[in-house]
């Protein structure tokens, strides 16, 4: 895990984070992917999602991308159980200064730290900062 690259997108995380039904914790994970590297985002996301869920104690995971749903904005997922569509994690991508971040967020009872561990690992992924709330 590294020191916090963008203090601004860091403090807006924080702010997701804030208590509201359940108790989040999140992570901002800096890649190297631009705009135009579509495949490679995806594949990014669903090895994002793998490692989230195994570490979330929930079981496995599906993206939804909220295509049929007018609360989702483009680039925001979710990773939802596979029994019971119950809320695993969220993600927004955003592109900033060229490539994209990853915010990623889900309950606090899941094992943080080697979530971040775990990421900070994967193809394309330049740091990661863990947030706590």
């Amino acid at each position: 895990m590294s020191e916090t690259l963008d203090e601004d997108l860091y403090k807006r995380t924080q702010a997701l984070l804030e208590p509201g039904e359940i108790e989040l914790t999140g992570l901002i994970v800096h890649t190297d992917l631009s705009g135009r590297e579509d495949l490679e985002m995806h594949e990014l996301t669903v090895a994002l999602n793998e490692v989230i869920y195994e570490h979330a104690g929930k079981g496995e995971a599906y993206i939804y991308a909220g295509n049929d749903d007018t609360n989702f904005s483009s680039n925001q997922f979710q990773g939802l159980t596979l029994g019971d569509d119950e809320f695993v994690w969220e993600c927004q991508q955003l592109l900033r200064e060229g490539t994209f971040d990853l915010v990623f967020y889900w309950e606090a009872t899941a094992d943080s730290e080697a979530i971040a561990e775990a990421v900070g690992e994967l193809d394309h992924v330049d740091a990661t900062t863990l947030v706590e709330s």
